[in-house]
């Protein structure tokens, strides 16, 4: 058991040494970008565009959906404010592909 935890250490220090962070801060990363795919995907399922969808698509399939849900029409106002959230999603992930290209 003595030589498992010093094993565990010695990597954990290796780890450190070559990549500048621990791994369980690998894990975590790993972890959040998980959920941030997630969210893009729930936020492209709830607008119905594609993955390869640009910003006139998003604002088109936001526009359609805001008025099917809209509190005039029979929506709520929480349908209306999770379709925001899916287009600010959306148009900030294009906006860091763009200032990253």
């Amino acid at each position: 058991m003595g030589k498992l935890i010093v094993l565990a250490l010695v990597g954990s220090v290796v780890c450190h040494w070559l990549t500048g962070r621990w791994p369980w801060q690998h894990w975590a990363a790993s972890e959040a970008a998980l959920r941030q795919r997630q969210a893009e995907t729930r936020a492209r399922n709830l607008l119905g565009v594609t993955a390869a969808a640009g910003y006139g698509e998003v604002i088109a399939a936001h526009k359609r959906l805001l008025a099917k849900v809209h509190p005039d029409r029979g929506g709520t106002a929480d349908l209306v404010h999770e379709a925001n959230a899916a287009r600010d999603l959306l148009l900030a992930r294009l906006t860091d592909a763009a200032g990253s290209a």
